[in-house]
């Protein structure tokens, strides 16, 4: 008798342990598809979104390039020694007109991010931009060349990643904006992570409100770390000198251009 009683009484939870069994199998099959999903989303975020911003960036390159006129160039005489290069002075660096919301006002070419590095900059800092167009150029700070601060934003890790490399910058590294009216070289000069909040490095003069500005920075913002966003890195530069594009590209960087723009 005892022994069939137990009997009985191991057999009754068989189908809460079939319930029970089902549900963890439902369960983990789940996990499993969210897991997966997860997954995709990562893939679209850091791949897919990249892969789309570059082909529209270089669209925009190629549409930039088509209003260049060609610059001009001297051919030596046959048999002429070409003196030594002199010190060239253009001048006071010529400044454009902002243009209108997602319009083209020039390209970057930073060599410390490699030979291949061109990305075009445009106007607006909103997502429409950030997300597709490349580095965006925020609208109430000065435009390249003006004494004062231009200012422009950018992605690190999507959407392009066009200031990934961001932090891998070093004193005396050289950062090349191009217009339409030419080529202005900026000089890095160093870094900073800031709060999100820190809008005072847009100011004319970075950090300074109120003080009013008598040289041209350049200042690129991004998040911070590569793969967050609580904080923001600022790369700082200064205008070191310019060149009319008529006078062609500075020579670091012509076959960059040559490459991006289809002229020499």
């Amino acid at each position: 008798m005892v022994l069939q009683e137990k009997a009985v009484r191991t057999a009754a939870p068989a189908p809460r342990r079939a319930f029970l069994h089902g549900t963890v199998q439902v369960l983990g099959e789940l996990l499993i598809t969210a897991g997966i999903i997860l997954l995709l989303f990562v893939a679209w975020q850091l791949w897919w979104t990249n892969v789309e911003s570059d082909a529209r960036q270089s669209q925009v390159i190629k549409e930039f390039a088509q209003d260049l006129a060609a610059p001009a160039t001297t051919e030596p005489a046959p048999g002429a020694t070409t003196p030594p290069a002199a010190a060239e002075d253009f001048g006071k660096p010529v400044v454009g007109t902002a243009p209108g919301h997602a319009g083209t006002i020039g390209i970057m070419y930073i060599p410390r991010f490699g030979p291949s590095y061109t990305r075009p900059i445009v106007q607006g800092t909103s997502q429409d931009v950030l997300d597709t167009l490349g580095l965006g150029h925020y609208s109430n700070t000065a435009m390249p060349g003006a004494v004062g601060n231009f200012a422009v934003a950018g992605h690190r890790q999507t959407h392009g990643a066009v200031l990934d490399n961001i932090h891998t910058l070093v004193p005396g590294d050289k950062i090349y904006v191009q217009t339409k009216d030419g080529f202005y070289v900026y000089v890095f000069r160093n870094n900073q992570i800031v709060l999100p909040s820190r809008t005072d490095v847009l100011e004319p003069v970075p950090t300074q409100p109120g003080v009013a500005p008598t040289e041209s920075y350049l200042t690129m913002t991004s998040c911070n770390p590569r793969f967050g966003a609580e904080e923001r890195i600022i790369a700082y530069a200064l205008l070191d000198s310019w060149r009319p594009w008529s006078a062609g590209p500075p020579a670091e960087i012509a076959a960059q251009v040559a490459a991006a723009t289809g002229r020499s």
